[in-house]
């Protein structure tokens, strides 16, 4: 096994943790997206149940837009920075 340091460990682990809250989001996402995309009766009518509920996109908009911003800014930050590349 080759020797990484551990503020790079903790970068990629944390990096992955960012990916996964997108990553979520956008399958949180996927109804409201099809709908768009498709614009289908039968999306519709999911909308339309899925608004009898909880359901509320804005959350996934907002919290997985941020954690894209942030990964991203920060995967550059330390490319540029530390692994001199980009």
């Amino acid at each position: 096994m080759g020797s990484q340091s551990k503020a790079k460990t903790i970068f990629i682990l944390a990096s992955m943790v960012g990916w996964l809250i997108v990553g979520a989001a956008l399958i949180y996402l996927f109804p409201v997206i099809a709908d768009l995309v498709v614009s289908s009766e039968r999306t519709h009518l999911w909308m339309k149940t899925l608004s009898r509920g909880d359901y509320n996109p804005m959350l996934a908009e907002l919290g997985g837009g941020a954690a894209l911003i942030i990964t991203v800014a920060a995967n550059i930050i330390w490319y540029q920075r530390f692994e001199g590349k980009l």
